[in-house]
């Protein structure tokens, strides 16, 4: 019975340690070095963000969820910023930079917006396609969380206080 229960525990163990890993739990990797580009023609860096928490949320205007999320994540930009926190909100390439602006200005969003007009931002990224992506970055400019489709913006939250008090 006992070597039947260690082969178990061990499978166990591995599927555990596995999920963990895949749901961005145990290991982190580190943010691209990419170039976003704002709408004001200024850029930021990934080196221009280390030592803060950043939020890099990959939308569309096409995209409703997205859209609808929009007041929410800058409520967290608010709630944050203070405490060094930054989101950045990257339209994609198929985005009209016409369309980005009017929403950027007509909701009034806090936070930095960039278009990725190439496309190569995106692709840093891992490749996106899909919208909502978002990212979750901490202090170190290490990903520690890939969110796809609409944020839990209580889970989403916790975390970023979390890694707001780490040193």
């Amino acid at each position: 019975m006992r070597n039947v229960r260690n082969p178990l525990a061990i499978a166990i163990a591995v599927a555990v340690a596995v999920a963990l890993t895949l749901s961005g739990c145990l290991k982190s990797s580190a943010a691209p070095q990419t170039t976003f580009i704002l709408l004001d023609g200024s850029s930021r860096t990934a080196a221009d963000l280390q030592g803060k928490v950043v939020l890099i949320n990959f939308w569309a205007t096409s995209c409703t969820t997205c859209v609808a999320q929009m007041p929410k994540l800058a409520s967290t930009y608010d709630k944050f910023r203070g405490r060094g926190y930054e989101t950045i909100a990257v339209a994609m390439s198929y985005d009209r930079p016409s369309d980005v602006v009017n929403l950027a200005q007509t909701r009034k969003l806090p936070f930095p917006v960039a278009i990725d007009n190439t496309g190569a931002v995106a692709k840093a990224w891992g490749d996106v396609k899909l919208t909502p992506m978002t990212y979750l970055v901490n202090k170190r400019g290490e990903i520690v969380k890939r969110f796809v489709g609409q944020l839990d913006f209580v889970r989403l939250h916790q975390l970023i206080d979390q890694l707001l008090s780490e040193s």
